[in-house]
């Protein structure tokens, strides 16, 4: 496997981390990257760091929010529920299973993906756990085992490193992608993300 890796911070409950997701995926299989995904606590960085939740932020800056998914799933061809049925639940659960799956060898992005496709596309509560098993065995994965695996102390002790990591490389908000130290926010900045590893593959 390469040496050579991206960091990428997101929410469980990412919208716009499930618009860049297959994305992210192939810039860095074009560039020969690892991904580090990294699941956080963004009510959490969001107090670090001066951001607002969603739910509390100005009817102004919600209505241009949905507005500007409706956009970006027309340019991809993707589709999302800008207020689906179980938005932005508890996501803390949710995060421990994909970390516990990374440990475990499991496909991370696929499960990831999966998890913020029931919330945004099928309208299911991620913070529940029958639905984070179906989706586990949808991907033929043992979603019990993981679920068991996602209350170890050591897999909780890794979801508040990643947090406390993603703050300090300067993350505000999801999903992040950190590469050689220099941060991009949003799926919006992959095209620039893919510069900069271009430029930087060039100097190799």
């Amino acid at each position: 496997m390469s040496t050579r890796h991206l960091d990428h911070y997101f929410w469980m409950n990412s919208d716009w981390a499930y618009l860049g997701a297959d994305r992210l995926e192939a810039l860095a299989a074009r560039h020969g990257l690892s991904i580090r995904h990294r699941p956080v606590d963004l009510p959490d960085v969001y107090a670090r760091t001066g951001g607002v939740l969603l739910g509390r932020r100005a009817p102004e800056r919600q209505a241009y929010r949905i507005t500007e998914l409706k956009r970006w799933c027309r340019k991809l061809g993707l589709h999302v529920n800008p207020l689906p049925a179980h938005m932005c639940p508890n996501a803390d659960l949710a995060s421990r299973v994909v970390i516990a799956a990374d440990r475990a060898g499991q496909p991370v992005a696929r499960l990831y993906r999966a998890i913020l496709h029931a919330e945004w596309c099928d309208d299911q509560d991620i913070s529940d756990e029958r639905t984070l098993l179906d989706v586990c065995e949808s991907l033929g994965l043992d979603g019990r085992e993981l679920l068991a695996a996602a209350q170890a102390p050591d897999i909780e002790a890794l979801y508040r490193r990643y947090t406390d990591e993603a703050v300090a490389a300067g993350v505000f908000g999801s999903p992040s992608y950190v590469f050689e130290g220099e941060l991009f926010w949003g799926q919006d900045r992959l095209e620039m993300l893919e510069e900069a590893v271009a430029r930087r593959t060039a100097r190799m």
